[in-house]
């Protein structure tokens, strides 16, 4: 930039900057729908970008050889096995898994733990407390192993108390029923039956859009008795799997899915999922569901625009005599044009750095009321200070070109 470009830059910048002095509380407003506009659409992000890295964090302590089984088909693949889409409504269709299955599964000659997971009807109890927004479980004693994650208070049930009515409890689930961290030998009862806690997992880590149960809120009993209380029967809805080597991950599946297809008569009505594809699920519905809220909540940069917009025009019609004066003076039209376009971008820009600072407090009240991590990311905030520009530079044009063609002698005698 030359330095005549550079001095008529600074002089722009300037005069925009007193004119929003000058006008503080009308400047405020008419930035006040990009600033919610930037800190919906950053929060949002955030939110998004937080709940991934949860989900990442929850599935890699899992493990990178855990295997997944579930019932319909719920992806599609390439000719090379990739997938290749997702089909984010089988969840909800018919349950295709059952004990079988999982028999089967632990037959295949790769495999050294299966256990399978069952959700069982009720609510937990302990005196006048229900355990809310919770899950109960019915799964065996190969969970503990699978879970990679320590019984911190008592242990795990063992294959000898498969009949036996014990359980083991998330930490949420401890507060929330017994107000205490340590209820070793308490009861609590679901549907009726009594059952003694034997101990208590340590802290999950969760996300509240993974594809597992919250598990920090979850009741683990017994599958035989489990299925005792859904009087005999059980719908698995998910096995989870792991081979002896876990670099015999592929080799493993490819066994798996040729075993079930025999027992399904030859429809692949499931679903096998190693761990990084149940991550890319995951990021996939995230993705989705970010991607529709954002820009939901963009079109309040659109309004915010257009009030920007209709203030400049107001301000140009208040400063027609300042205009006058500014081109008798010698004034080009690019200059009048330069000046009014700097003052819509300079209130858009700081719009959206406010915005940017709300966005940060907003997602610092979240990490702290909420079990949810919001990640601000440096790509984010470059974004929506670019977009708070191009609001400014978009919506600034027909007021300072309005300004510009005005004509020296009509603006004096206004």
């Amino acid at each position: 930039m030359s330095p005549l470009g550079s001095s008529l830059f600074r002089g722009n910048v300037k005069m925009a900057l007193a004119a929003i002095r000058g006008a503080r509380w009308r400047s405020l407003m008419t930035m006040g729908g990009v600033i919610i506009g930037v800190v919906s659409v950053v929060t949002t992000v955030s939110l998004g970008e937080g709940v991934k890295r949860q989900v990442s964090g929850q599935i890699n302590r899992l493990g990178s050889d855990l295997i997944t089984v579930r019932p319909g088909q719920a992806v599609s693949r390439d000719a090379e096995g990739r997938l290749a889409g997702v089909d984010f409504l089988a969840a909800f269709g018919a349950n295709t898994l059952t004990e079988q299955d999982l028999a089967v599964i632990e037959k295949v000659p790769n495999v050294e733990v299966a256990v399978p997971l069952n959700a069982v009807t009720g609510l937990a109890e302990a005196g006048d407390h229900q355990l809310k927004n919770g899950s109960i479980i019915a799964t065996s004693s190969g969970m503990e192993e699978l879970l990679r994650t320590r019984v911190e208070f008592g242990g795990f049930f063992g294959e000898e108390e498969s009949d036996k009515p014990v359980a083991v409890i998330g930490k949420r689930v401890a507060e929330q029923l017994f107000a205490e961290n340590v209820p070793i030998g308490k009861s609590l009862k679901i549907r009726g039956q009594e059952f003694i806690v034997r101990g208590i997992f340590e802290e999950f880590e969760s996300s509240p859009l993974a594809l597992n149960a919250d598990f920090n809120r979850t009741v683990f009993i017994p599958y035989n008795v489990g299925k005792k209380l859904n009087d005999g029967v059980l719908q698995l809805y998910q096995i989870l799997a792991k081979p002896t080597d876990a670099h015999d991950v592929l080799p493993t599946i490819a066994l798996m899915r040729e075993a079930l297809l025999n027992t399904h008569a030859g429809q692949e009505d499931f679903t096998i999922l190693k761990a990084s594809e149940t991550l890319t699920i995951t990021n996939r519905i995230v993705n989705l569901l970010t991607g529709l809220i954002a820009a939901v909540a963009a079109i309040s940069l659109l309004v915010g625009g257009i009030g920007i917009m209709n203030i400049m025009l107001v301000s140009v019609t208040e400063r027609t005599k300042e205009i006058g004066v500014r081109k008798a003076v010698g004034a080009t039209n690019f200059q009048i044009l330069g000046q009014f376009l700097m003052e819509a971008v300079v209130l858009s820009l700081v719009g959206g750095l406010i915005g940017v600072v709300l966005s940060g407090l907003a997602n610092f009240l979240i990490r702290i009321l909420t079990d949810l991590q919001p990640v601000i990311t440096w790509p984010v905030v470059a974004a929506a200070c670019g977009v708070s520009l191009l609001v400014g530079v978009i919506f600034g044009t027909a007021p300072a070109l309005k300004a510009a063609r005005k004509d020296p002698i009509e603006a004096l005698r206004y």
